[in-house]
């Protein structure tokens, strides 16, 4: 069994950021040398998370307007009043959405749907520097 681990550093800008990972990951897991295992992706943050999706205009856009209904971003919450910095929205929807995903890895690619990408979305209100953590897992060459 071997574990690898890498890093993935991209600078945001704000609000809802969407970020397709997936040329980078399969990259990482090339470097790997791993063939068949499980793939995991992580965003440390608490207003970030990742997900799949077809990483195409009209559905990005679809996914931001459901977003914007399930945690609107011009309402009062509680952790604005607390901190004052404006992004509770960021923290809702990113707890909504998680901040990890696993692939299953299989023949040494990402087992990911014809139309299905690896997606960051970063709800913050200011630009981030984010850290994607990558670690995969599973037999080798």
């Amino acid at each position: 069994m071997l574990i690898q681990r890498y890093e993935i550093f991209l600078k945001t800008s704000a609000r809802t950021d969407m970020i397709d990972l997936t040329g980078q990951v399969q990259e990482k897991l090339d470097k790997s040398e791993i063939t068949n295992g499980i793939l995991l992706v992580f965003v440390p943050g608490a207003t970030a998370s990742l997900t799949t999706i077809e990483y195409e205009s009209g559905v990005l856009n679809d996914l931001a307007r459901a977003i914007e209904r399930l945690a609107p971003e011009g309402i009062n919450y509680e952790h604005d009043l607390r901190w004052g910095d404006g992004n509770g929205y960021s923290h809702v929807r990113a707890a909504l959405l998680k901040p990890s995903l696993s692939v299953p890895v299989i023949d040494g690619r990402l087992t990911l749907g014809t139309w299905q990408q690896i997606v960051l979305l970063d709800f913050d209100n200011r630009p981030r520097e984010r850290r994607i953590l990558i670690q995969v897992i599973g037999e080798g060459n």
